[in-house]
């Protein structure tokens, strides 16, 4: 089953955000390499690809998860959990209908 996983940023958490992106990446990485994830990306602070120091709102993945125990699980153990840059971290079943494929 997919599922929406939507992070929630503290505030001014820029910095540990940085800190924590090459462990957050390494993870979804994998998810990719397992053909598990559809998409995943920032959410930026403005309405602009590159937010500055405005940094950033939260975190959207979409993955494949066996169910959502193992989905919950996996977003609890993000580096940016674990670093403290979400505050609140939502696990939702998701089912892709239509999607424009990149390649």
């Amino acid at each position: 089953m997919w599922y929406l996983i939507i992070g929630s940023d503290v505030p001014n958490s820029l910095q540990a955000r940085r800190a924590a992106r090459p462990e957050h990446l390494a993870r979804l990485q994998v998810l990719l390499d397992e053909q598990r994830l559809l998409v995943a990306g920032p959410m930026p602070a403005l309405d602009t690809e590159d937010p500055g120091e405005a940094g950033f709102v939260g975190s959207a993945i979409i993955a494949q998860f066996e169910d959502f125990a193992s989905a919950r699980s996996w977003a609890e153990a993000d580096p940016y959990v674990t670093a403290g840059v979400y505050q609140q971290v939502d696990v939702l079943p998701f089912k892709p209908v239509l999607f424009r494929s990149h390649e």
